[in-house]
């Protein structure tokens, strides 16, 4: 038997990974002709895209444009929207308070009730 260098065995690594994508890119190929599939997406190499000098430019002046209109508000409190807060009136709160007590009213005779019902007859 052929004693295993380093190099026949980074050769073997080589081929095996080739027949592999090949077997790969036939089984993607038969997967695509079942109805109703969806294309595969492409598998990650595990690199990552790189932006251009330009793009990082453009993202930077619109960020400093965002941070110019912040600093430009006063304290820098978002600006007062238009629509302004509701209040509720008088008569408001009291029928609100009105409907709790008939409510706990109610609540608490039905409370009574069943004391009622459930204590021992003596």
């Amino acid at each position: 038997m052929p004693t295993l260098t380093t190099e026949i065995i980074n050769a073997a690594i080589l081929g095996f990974e080739e027949q592999k994508r090949q077997l790969d890119e036939q089984i993607a190929e038969l997967r695509s002709l079942l109805p109703g599939a969806t294309p595969p997406s492409q598998p990650t190499n595990g690199t990552r895209r790189k932006m251009s000098a330009a793009g990082r430019k453009a993202i930077a002046a619109a960020q400093g444009k965002r941070w110019a209109a912040k600093k430009a508000e006063p304290n820098g409190a978002p600006a007062k929207s238009a629509k302004s807060k509701r209040k509720l009136s008088a008569a408001g709160k009291a029928a609100i308070v009105a409907a709790l007590k008939k409510r706990w009213a109610a609540k608490k005779a039905a409370a009574a009730e069943s004391v009622k019902k459930t204590a021992p007859k003596k």
